[in-house]
């Protein structure tokens, strides 16, 4: 059985297809570095999963989850190539804010922009979001 956070963030990559400017590199927690030829792309990656303390019932646990949406590109000034894809990732990601039903509640957090060492000026602009979601209690992917 898959865990409910695994089957939230393939909706969420899911959602992202067609995102302006990216066409298909959209990758879930990629190792290998971006040769110059895959910018724009974009990254999804979870950084945090905390059960809700205390749980409100005994028969499920809430969860918050937080997401990064890092978003690679390359040229003069990155986080200005960056901003058209980072309008439509945002509206694509929140037109369901529960992701096909697995989510309760998809929020963003917070825009960071980070430059990389290349041939040519490159940047990441990270988007995080959070996401609330129910798991069972003895069963995390229901």
């Amino acid at each position: 059985m898959t865990l409910k956070r695994e089957s939230i963030l393939a909706a969420i990559t899911t959602a992202l297809a067609g995102t302006t400017g990216v066409s298909t590199r959209i990758y879930r927690s990629r190792v290998e570095a971006f040769a110059r030829n895959e910018a724009p792309a974009i990254l999804i990656e979870p950084t945090t999963d905390s059960a809700q303390d205390p749980p409100i019932s005994n028969c499920h646990i809430d969860w918050r989850m937080g997401v990064d949406i890092a978003i690679y590109t390359r040229g003069a000034i990155p986080e200005q190539l960056a901003a058209p894809i980072v309008v439509d990732m945002h509206s694509k990601l929140l037109a369901d804010r529960t992701m096909g039903g697995l989510a309760m509640d998809i929020w963003p957090v917070s825009v960071q922009h980070q430059r990389e060492q290349a041939d040519q000026a490159a940047g990441w602009t990270v988007c995080s979001y959070s996401v609330r979601y129910r798991s069972g209690l003895t069963d995390l992917g229901a």
